[in-house]
C-alpha cells in the first residue's frame, strides 16, 4: 500500500502574499490549489513537511550586507561577482565579513553559480517569515481530522551562505551543522513510497531541492511527484528549473498536478 508525504517548499508570506518583499507572481493561486488538494485528499496524505527560509537581516544575499564604492547598498537582483569584490566595486558593509564573503563567492563561481542579491526577505521572527495563514490553517485542520502530524524544517539562518534547497546550503561550512546535508530529512522522506512536492519558488528553492535529491539522495527521486500547478517561478527565471525537472523525470520522477493526481 502506498504511503504519501507532501513536501511543501517555503510557503511563506514574503513569497506567497502580494505584500511580501519577494512575492512570486501566481503563488497565492498555488497556495489556494494546494490547500484545496489537502482538504480534498487529506485522508490519503500520511505526512506533511514544510520548509521555511529563516534569515538574519544582514544575510549575505540581502542588500544591507554589501555596499558599493559610494557606500550605497546594491539594488535587489544585482549580481555580485568575485571580480567585483577584487576590483573594489563592492565590499561588505562590515569589514569583518570581507574574507568569508570573498571566499564564499569564489566557491560559488568555482561551481559555475552566481550570487544574486534579493530583497530582504523571510527575516527570522517577522510576518514575512511566517507560513501563509490559509495553508497553515488547512494543515492544522488536517492534523485534527486525521490525527497525523506536520513538521517545519527551517533553513537559511546562517548568514554567510544562501540556502535554497531543503537539504543543504549552497556552500557547506563543516562547523555549522545546518549548512550540511540534512540526512534526517532524507531518511524521513524515504519512509514514504510517494513524495509530492510543491511550493515556492519553482525556479529556485523547489528547483534546488530536486537538484539536491538527484545529487545526494537519488533514492528519493523515483518516488517524486512534482505538483506543477502548485508552484511558480520568480519572474525572469522561468526556465531555470527545466533541466532539473527533465533530469528528475529521466530518473523516475513524474510531473503531475493537484487535479490529476488522485483523480480517481
Amino acid at each position: 500500500m502506498d504511503s504519501t508525504v507532501l513536501l511543501i517548499i517555503d510557503p511563506q508570506n514574503d513569497f506567497c502574499n502580494r505584500q511580501g518583499t519577494l512575492y512570486v507572481p501566481g503563488a497565492e493561486t498555488d497556495i489556494s490549489r494546494l490547500a484545496a488538494f489537502i482538504r480534498r485528499h487529506g485522508v490519503r496524505i500520511d505526512g506533511i513537511v514544510l520548509t521555511a527560509d529563516d534569515h538574519m537581516p544582514n544575510d549575505i544575499s540581502h542588500p544591507s550586507f554589501w555596499k558599493d564604492e559610494q557606500g550605497s547598498n546594491p539594488a535587489p537582483f544585482s549580481v555580485i561577482r568575485l571580480q567585483d569584490i577584487l576590483s573594489g566595486k563592492y565590499t561588505t558593509t562590515a569589514s569583518a565579513d570581507a574574507i568569508i564573503a570573498t571566499n564564499y563567492i569564489g566557491r560559488l563561481e568555482a561551481e559555475h553559480k552566481t550570487h544574486t542579491i534579493w530583497p530582504q526577505h523571510c527575516v527570522s521572527g517577522t510576518w514575512g517569515a511566517g507560513i501563509d495563514d490559509t495553508l497553515l490553517g488547512t494543515i492544522i485542520g488536517w492534523t485534527h481530522g486525521t490525527n497525523k502530524h506536520y513538521q517545519i524544517v527551517r533553513k537559511g539562518w546562517y548568514p554567510y551562505t544562501e540556502h535554497f534547497g531543503a537539504f543543504a546550503a549552497e556552500v557547506a561550512y563543516p562547523m555549522v551543522e545546518s549548512t550540511l546535508f540534512n540526512a534526517p530529512l532524507a531518511r524521513e522522506l524515504n519512509n514514504y513510497t510517494q513524495i509530492l512536492i510543491a511550493g515556492e519558488a519553482k525556479s529556485h528553492c523547489v528547483n534546488n531541492t530536486i537538484k539536491q535529491m538527484i545529487a545526494k539522495a537519488p533514492e528519493l527521486v523515483s518516488k517524486l511527484y512534482i505538483l506543477e500547478d502548485a508552484m511558480s517561478p520568480v519572474t525572469g527565471f522561468e526556465q531555470l528549473s527545466d533541466e532539473t525537472f527533465a533530469k528528475a523525470c529521466e530518473l523516475g520522477a513524474r510531473i503531475t498536478d493537484t487535479t490529476t493526481f488522485w483523480a480517481n
